[in-house]
């Protein structure tokens, strides 16, 4: 199966980057953290165990990252696995994900418990079309790390694979563990979408209707609005479409899936 169901998918899929922060918990303070960009500490100073610094294995990881690597990782294989998470990112940066998936397999098998290794590879998979591999590892990443940051890419890799019960749970499961503000809206982005598909465009418009139209809306805000601007302009309230349409186009007038919407509007 090429991808779920639903057209192209422009304009309602979240970005599938990797989260913030690693391994964060919902009560935990968010940082500048990002896998996909691990390479970004030219410098490449750590702190060895002795607290002394150090230049060695995977030393363009930032520190929060290389910190998970040596806590989750045997002492024999903490050389070798930062070093292929480093390249894995690099890979994923560039958009060459198979070579980004490869590296991350290697990884896992040394270090089957980091979190980092196991997020990296799932977004490497979603992005391959690889939706089985893709929920596996996204769903052992949750459990490893409680952060729910991506249960919209888990949501979308059932919808792919036409898991349409689970999908209802998925939603459910999310109502119930919760998540930060981006999270929440990625995930009613693709349970919106899916909706859409189903044909119930009554529920799809109650889960993505934004409140403020804000002149400040982050993307992520800006993707479910396009997605409740569809099922509006679907449940025949043009005038609210049209409205939510212009809003968008303010702000992200290059959107994907613009000319689905205002021929759905029209």
């Amino acid at each position: 199966m090429s991808g779920p169901r639903g057209g192209d998918r422009r304009g309602d899929r979240r970005s599938s980057q990797p989260r913030k922060q690693t391994g964060a918990r919902r009560d935990a303070p968010k940082g500048d953290r990002d896998t996909s960009r691990a390479r970004s500490n030219p410098q490449g100073e750590r702190k060895s165990s002795s607290g002394r610094t150090a230049v060695g294995a995977g030393a363009d990881l930032p520190r929060w990252l290389r910190d998970e690597i040596v806590r989750s990782t045997k002492k024999d294989r903490r050389d070798a696995t930062l070093n292929l998470l480093s390249a894995a990112a690099g890979s994923f940066e560039e958009g060459r994900y198979p070579a980004a998936r490869k590296k991350l397999l290697e990884a896992k098998a040394l270090s089957s418990r980091a979190g980092a290794i196991r997020e990296l590879l799932a977004l490497s998979c979603y992005r391959m079309g690889l939706w089985q591999e893709a929920l596996r590892e996204i769903r052992t990443f949750r459990r490893i790390t409680g952060d729910t940051t991506h249960m919209a890419i888990e949501m979308d890799s059932l919808r792919a694979l036409e898991r349409f019960d689970d999908v209802h749970s998925t939603w459910e499961m999310f109502q119930e563990l919760g998540g930060s503000k981006a999270a929440e809206s990625e995930i009613r982005v693709v349970y919106g979408s899916f909706l859409l598909d189903q044909g119930d465009r009554r529920k799809a418009w109650e889960v993505t209707k934004p409140g403020r139209l804000a002149s400040d809306a982050a993307d992520w805000e800006i993707r479910r609005w396009y997605v409740a601007a569809r099922a509006a302009a679907q449940l025949g309230d043009k005038k609210t479409a049209k409205q939510i349409a212009n809003a968008i186009e303010e702000l992200d007038p290059a959107l994907p899936g613009m000319d689905t919407l205002h021929a759905e509007i029209a």
